[in-house]
């Protein structure tokens, strides 16, 4: 459970890979108790702040922080250990291990008690596993593998959950069955960042929502803003061919590109 008011943020991050800035100085908010949508087209810089956010990739500026505390740089481990639960894109399973394996590595820095209230709490949310916690991670449906991988974020306790596209490869059903799940996640205490490109999903869940294009946050309120006047997602992504090279946004006299 997260401490009341309690927000991770960034400030002013700014990462790079392969020699260039793929994300600048992006600064956002997500609070505990509440889903915060992340929205953008492939290419925007999403995934490699998520990167930077669980620790794999070090930002070239900026501070992420958990309350007072700034976490920017430190190991993975150690970032896990305050409070924050990364769910990478892909559904990065360890495949030949067993469901309950993956779930009993995911609690291997936490006390028996802990470990077992976790795992009782993941199995709750997804009932399914239970019948599957005998079965290898590779031998599963998509669905159900992005049910492992929440679990294993869930099982440690977190205050944050970074959820990077959620919905990935997976048929609408399955993506319905997910969504009263991440709304009970936050409902519990626990700040979300759902990172989406299907933009209804993640609106229909979110108090707050960002546009990321060019490495930049493009748009940052509150979704409902967005739900009522989709013609700000459809301008916030047509950015993209009419960004600086640096990735800055366009002036205002740019010439738009054609819908």
């Amino acid at each position: 459970m997260t401490g009341a008011g309690e927000t991770l943020s960034l400030e002013g991050v700014t990462v790079a890979r392969g020699g260039r800035n793929v994300v600048r100085e992006v600064s956002l908010e997500i609070p505990a108790g509440e889903v915060t949508a992340l929205l953008g087209p492939n290419g925007a810089g999403k995934s490699s702040m998520v990167l930077a956010m669980g620790g794999i990739l070090k930002p070239a500026a900026g501070k992420v922080m958990l309350g007072d505390v700034d976490l920017a740089g430190r190991r993975p481990e150690r970032i896990r250990g305050a409070g924050i639960a990364i769910v990478p894109e892909g559904r990065r399973l360890l495949p030949e291990l067993t469901v309950g394996e993956n779930l009993r590595v995911a609690t291997y820095t936490l006390t028996a008690g802990d470990a077992e209230a976790g795992r009782k709490r993941a199995l709750e949310l997804f009932p399914e596993l239970e019948k599957r916690l005998d079965y290898a991670a590779r031998s599963l449906s998509g669905g159900e593998q992005q049910m492992v991988v929440l679990a294993q974020a869930l099982v440690s306790h977190p205050r944050f959950v970074i959820i990077d596209e959620l919905s990935l490869g997976l048929a609408p059903v399955v993506v319905n069955r997910l969504v009263p799940t991440i709304r009970s996640i936050a409902e519990s205490g626990i700040g979300v960042l759902l990172i989406e490109q299907f933009a209804t999903l993640a609106l229909g869940l979110a108090n707050r929502a960002y546009i990321m294009e060019g490495g930049r946050i493009q748009f940052s309120g509150m979704a409902s803003q967005l739900r009522e006047n989709p013609e700000l997602l459809q301008s916030a992504y047509l950015l993209r061919g009419r960004n600086g090279a640096d990735g800055s946004p366009a002036t205002a006299d740019a010439a738009p590109r054609p819908a």
